[in-house]
């Protein structure tokens, strides 16, 4: 007897009537933003914009004003970090909440507790759900309701 089980790990979407949470990600691989984008929209719950050169980083951000950023600590040029300062300094961002995405930690070390310049981060590889999961942690309960 053969069953089909389907399992949803994603939450419920939200209604068209609610805001939608603003993510802007920020990293070097177009790839990753891109599944990234597709998976968190999917939800319903989010709005997710893209910028893949971290250089311009800030001023999407400026323009933006995401609710959350998740950011690459590992790019050329400039790496997440000095975006991180970057975002920190500018009077109009330095509240908006910053995760660090980094293949350079195990999934253990995330789960940890330990930040990274005071930011929490997530281990890539990343499952949507995992990111959904660490977006919601990261997020001021305001953004929640």
């Amino acid at each position: 007897m053969n069953r089909i089980i389907e399992a949803n790990f994603l939450p419920p979407p939200v209604e068209e009537a609610e805001e939608k949470t603003g993510i802007l990600i920020i990293d070097d691989s177009r790839d990753f933003t891109y599944s990234a984008k597709r998976g968190l929209e999917r939800t319903g719950r989010y709005s997710v914009w893209e910028e893949n050169d971290p250089a311009k980083a800030h001023q999407t951000a400026q323009r933006l004003k995401p609710d959350l950023i998740l950011l690459d600590i590992s790019m050329p040029e400039t790496d997440g970090g000095e975006v991180a300062a970057r975002i920190e300094s500018d009077p109009a961002l330095h509240r908006t909440p910053i995760v660090f995405l980094t293949a350079l930690v195990t999934k253990a070390e995330a789960r940890s507790g330990l930040r990274i310049q005071g930011h929490p981060f997530l281990a890539k590889p990343i499952s949507i759900p995992e990111l959904i999961a660490g977006i919601e942690r990261s997020l001021p309960q305001a953004a929640l309701s």
